[in-house]
């Protein structure tokens, strides 16, 4: 087994009045980058970053997603960026069993399928998991804590991406190709998932396999949107504190254990684990805060 790379997640949660000043310097990198030179090769220099802007909101879209380019000639799709979840999809016509409503028409897959011995497909299954019935493909049913889910099979396609450096790559990487669809309770109309996670099937993990960028993801935050980031070069490291994520949780970012307060006060409730979750709407609580947070509102 290889060394466990360190990983490190960024999370900025940004006042709306702060926002602006950011995606204002976002527009100046889009811009920078739009006139940037192209290259076929998808392995860069490790120090550049790719940025995706971030649109929607907490309140009242309740969700935020990236505009993401997929295919050749590149087509865009609309994206819900999770930390929560590695695998990348988008709803695809393959045909379609059952899609939910997206913002554009359903992606239509290559002919490069994954097949079944890849590593990339035994990171998505146990390890009894077996490929005698389907060797040359790679099927794969991930499941959300809100109750969705998508049914599928790998595949390979290029994406579209600017890096910092000025340089557009089209980068071949793995992605689901989503033909079977069911809505959470908390789902949202966009074409599919951009998995951030934590394992090989997770777009930073083969960006950061292929020496595009090195193992980070961040995110800016605001009530008008803000912007998404992996690699490290984009940032002002004198206002940036970093917090490295704990390694005893192999599938989710953590930055170890924490304590609740309420009011600025101790509830003697310590040693939780936290997750950050970029997928998910909300905040959760485990049932013993949720009822010590009760009895102190009361």
């Amino acid at each position: 087994m290889g060394k466990v790379k360190q990983i490190l997640i960024m999370i900025f949660i940004v006042l709306a009045v702060s926002g602006a000043s950011n995606v204002d310097q976002l527009h100046k990198w889009r811009k920078s980058m739009s006139s940037g030179a192209s290259s076929s090769s998808g392995v860069s220099r490790v120090g550049s970053s790719v940025i995706f802007q971030l649109y929607g909101n907490v309140y009242p879209n309740g969700f935020y997603f990236v505009q993401v380019f997929v295919g050749h000639p590149p087509r865009p799709y609309f994206l819900d960026p999770d930390t929560g979840s590695d695998l990348t999809w988008l709803q695809c016509d393959a045909p379609c069993v059952h899609c939910t409503k997206g913002f554009h028409p359903l992606y239509r897959p290559t002919n490069d399928l994954v097949v079944c011995r890849d590593p990339l497909c035994a990171s998505l299954h146990s390890s009894d998991y077996r490929c005698d019935d389907n060797p040359e493909q790679c099927d794969y049913m991930v499941e959300y804590a809100d109750g969705g889910s998508s049914l599928g099979v790998l595949v390979n396609d290029l994406f579209t991406l600017n890096l910092t450096s000025g340089v557009r790559i089209f980068p071949r990487l793995t992605l689901g190709c989503g033909y079977d669809q069911l809505p959470g309770v908390s789902d949202h109309p966009l074409d599919g998932v951009l998995g951030l996670g934590k394992g090989k099937s997770s777009i930073v993990s083969q960006l950061s396999d292929q020496r595009v960028v090195k193992n980070v993801v961040g995110q800016c935050l605001s009530g008008k949107g803000g912007y998404l980031f992996l690699g490290e070069d984009v940032y002002d490291s004198s206002r940036i504190t970093w917090t490295p994520m704990s390694r005893d949780h192999t599938k989710h970012y953590a930055a170890g254990s924490a304590e609740f307060f309420f009011d600025g006060k101790s509830t003697g409730i310590k040693n939780l684990n936290v997750i950050f979750d970029s997928g998910s709407s909300y905040t959760y609580f485990n049932s013993q805060i949720y009822h010590s947070l009760i009895s102190s509102v009361s």
